[in-house]
């Protein structure tokens, strides 16, 4: 009976979401083929597939190219990315920052094979190093 009722407890459990160690981030951005340093000319945000999801839009200038596969100094890229609002007091991996215009950061990208765009290589610690 008692194993009964611990497995039924167990399939009524919602997911379990648990932030990822700083290690995970720090292998994520090593991974990453673009390393730059890049200023936001234009952010567009759209409405995404779910609900409380958004679609991010950036366009930006690459100010320097530390690691990079595919872009130069100079270069206007797109970064696109979806964030989704999380309910407070939610436990999970960190979210994309949406970054805004004029802001000035690093970005570890990854190059999207099915678009000309880029999108964000390492979670939460995408715009920002350790």
């Amino acid at each position: 009976m008692r194993r009964l009722i611990l497995l039924l407890a167990t399939l009524c459990l919602p997911p379990i979401h648990a932030e990822l160690p700083p290690s995970a981030y720090e292998r994520m951005q090593k991974a990453a083929t673009e390393a730059v340093d890049i200023e936001v000319l234009r952010v567009d945000i759209e409405p995404g597939e779910t609900a409380g999801s958004q679609n991010i839009h950036l366009t930006a200038l690459v100010n320097k190219a530390t690691r990079t596969a595919n872009v130069k100094e100079g270069d206007l890229i797109k970064i696109d990315y979806t964030v989704t609002g999380h309910e407070k007091g939610w436990a999970g991996p960190g979210e994309i920052p949406i970054l805004e215009e004029k802001q000035k950061t690093i970005a570890y990208l990854v190059k999207n094979p099915s678009a000309n765009s880029f999108h964000p290589a390492a979670g939460a610690m995408s715009f920002r190093n350790f």
